[in-house]
């Protein structure tokens, strides 16, 4: 074993923190001389520093849920914390921010136990589980990097193709540090398309709800490659992905695997959800004193704990997309708040009901997987495909089936069925943006069209200073 993993194993490691963030190399606290990397076992530390970064609040333990809702026209600010209030009326830069949150670390993670973990010895099964592991959750950060700050394949505007710098190998020290350019957006998802193929073919199979679905499995692969497909545009590529990873989880045609109406509320206070295809375990002892008051998506969501923020409710505009006997709209509590005006509304979905403000977060459930199919088959052209996956879904939440609908009113029937499936999921601007569509506000906030450069976020300027081969993104020049 390298001399340097083991400098970097026991703290100390070069940490760049003047250079591009991709390139850092900090210590990772949870690693002791004990979990040096020695055989295949002692990766598993490091896999577990690497979910770790998963539930950052930076990520999606809250900013990768709220910040893509207020952004668009899911949810409104009723207090002014200072926290969204730019994202809300999508003021110049005011974006999300992945580049220097610590997503960069973790793939630089990932890369080193994609590396180093074929120069020990040790269980072969094991090792094909964890690099499984590791392909899933670096797919998955350049997955969210590359739809924040590029463009998808085929929906570029005026030909702007770059994303983010793409690194496989790992950064151990000066001499593997380089400056690089954008790699362009296709270069990208081909990355995670590979690396994605790669985890499908480690990793295990398992069921939906299980405690199995902390960590990656060969559905949550499954799963987020059919997303990707139909962020891509691979549409027939999408509805097939869907229907395989619907198979391995025992999904049914008509619905069967997922819960019932009379039972979505609880499913969001039961741990795991019992349709979380990849969910993030959140324990007391991952969370500092002050950390679920402050940061937790209970706390700015809903008013159930003594000190909560509930700085965000729901715009008038998603209460409206709701059917009559919707499942979902239970899931906003009617309610007031000090200093805001009229009835608010405070989401039902995260309640801490592990106690204290915890909770765990689903971040891939089962009900996507019929959307993703939905729309997939009706952009080829199966409109009565894409409206039995539809119905499918909504007859497990209350409400009535779709008839006689095609073409653009079913793509907007689907868009409008994820819009309410997701709420406070962090789908909403990625689901308008993908598809080339004007941003949508609540009230009187200006729309956000399109072509406008706020649809991409811009790259932080210390990091395009440093690196002359760095170039922001049209409009933040």
């Amino acid at each position: 074993m390298k001399n340097i993993i083991k400098t970097l194993v026991l703290g100390s490691a070069l940490i760049l923190g003047s250079c591009d963030s991709l390139l850092e190399t900090e210590p990772r606290q949870s690693l002791t001389p004990e979990s040096a990397f020695t055989d295949v076992e002692s990766f598993e530390s490091l896999l577990m520093s690497i979910y770790g970064r998963v539930r950052s609040f930076n990520y999606y333990g809250q900013t990768m849920m709220i910040a893509p809702e207020i952004m668009a026209d899911n949810l409104r600010i009723i207090a002014n914390t200072g926290r969204y209030i730019g994202q809300e009326v999508n003021a110049d830069r005011a974006h999300i921010n992945l580049w220097t949150t610590g997503v960069y670390t973790a793939i630089n993670e990932t890369n080193i136990l994609l590396t180093e973990i074929e120069e020990v010895e040790g269980d072969e099964a094991l090792r094909t589980k964890l690099k499984g592991e590791a392909y899933f959750l670096r797919a998955l950060f350049y997955f969210d990097l590359a739809r924040v700050y590029g463009y998808e394949p085929g929906q570029e505007v005026n030909g702007w193709n770059s994303s983010v710098i793409l690194r496989t190998n790992p950064t151990l020290g000066f001499s593997d540090a380089d400056f690089r350019a954008r790699s362009t957006n296709r270069e990208v998802y081909d990355q995670i398309e590979s690396d994605l193929t790669n985890a499908i073919s480690s990793l295990g199979g398992q069921s939906i709800g299980t405690a199995d679905n902390y960590r990656a499995t060969k559905g949550a692969a499954e799963t987020l490659l059919a997303r990707v497909y139909l962020y891509e545009g691979k549409n027939s590529e999408a509805a097939a992905m869907a229907s395989q990873a619907m198979a391995s989880m025992g999904l049914t045609a008509n619905g069967d695997g997922l819960v019932a109406a009379n039972a979505y509320e609880e499913a969001f206070n039961t741990f795991p959800n019992p349709e979380s295809v990849f969910e993030i375990e959140i324990r007391s002892v991952d969370w500092s004193s002050v950390d679920g008051v402050n940061n937790s998506m209970s706390s700015l969501t809903a008013n159930v704990f003594t000190g909560a923020q509930f700085i965000v409710t729901a715009t008038d505009e998603l209460l409206d997309s709701y059917d009559a006997g919707d499942v979902r709209r239970d899931m906003w509590d009617e309610t007031t708040r000090s200093g805001a005006d009229g009835v608010v509304y405070a989401s039902k979905k995260w309640l801490g009901s592990k106690g204290d403000f915890l909770e765990n977060l689903p971040i891939l459930r089962a009900s996507e997987l019929y959307l993703i199919r939905a729309e997939a088959r009706q952009k080829t052209g199966d409109n009565a495909g894409a409206l039995a996956d539809l119905n499918a879904l909504r007859s497990k939440r209350g409400v009535s089936a779709l008839t006689g609908i095609t073409g653009n009113d079913l793509f907007q029937a689907i868009l409008n069925e994820r819009r309410i499936e997701f709420a406070l999921e962090g789908h909403r601007w990625f689901d308008l943006k993908r598809n080339g569509l004007t941003i949508s506000k609540s009230g009187t906030i200006e729309p956000v069209p399109y072509s406008d450069y706020r649809i991409l976020a811009p790259l932080p300027q210390n990091q395009i200073i440093l690196n002359d081969l760095l170039e922001d993104n049209p409009g933040y020049n």
